[in-house]
């Protein structure tokens, strides 16, 4: 902005005509001049609260991300709010569509799913830990589990 203002104050010291075809461009130069730092101002002021807004924005999701992210043991197995398996991996079988049944392996204590095909079944591996799990359901208690799902039209 000084540096316009010296440009102006030369024009002005020098004496050019402002009526001349290169007066008339010299003045006109210094006023887009002008205008280009009054824009970049505004800019850098844009900017600054930009920049400062993501500051706060990157301050709060470290704080989700921790309370998210918390290292606990005694997270690892349930999560706080459903108290069902807080890690997808911890879930045994596939996320498909099929009903899936939420357990706890007795040897390791982390929660795995079981599909209803494995429940009929009545074995299987907990992903975990490895051990072989076995269920001895009969055909009433499958029933009296499965009564409660929507049938397929």
């Amino acid at each position: 902005m000084d540096k316009i203002a010296y440009l102006k104050g030369l024009l002005d010291g020098q004496e050019i005509d402002k009526t001349t075809k290169e007066g008339k461009a010299l003045y006109a130069i210094c006023d887009a001049l002008d205008e280009i730092v009054k824009y970049t101002e505004e800019l850098e002021d844009r900017v600054a609260e930009l920049e400062e807004l993501c500051d706060i924005l990157d301050e709060d999701l470290g704080d989700m991300e921790e309370l998210l992210l918390e290292d606990d043991d005694d997270d690892d197995d349930y999560c706080e709010s459903c108290g069902g398996c807080a890690d997808f991996e911890d879930f045994g079988g596939d996320f498909d569509d099929d009903e899936q049944y939420e357990t706890v392996c007795p040897t390791c204590g982390k929660c795995i799913l079981l599909d209803e095909k494995t429940l009929e079944d009545g074995e299987t591996v907990c992903p975990n830990c490895g051990e072989e799990l076995e269920f001895d359901f009969d055909e009433r208690e499958i029933e009296a589990l499965t009564a409660d799902l929507p049938t397929e039209e």
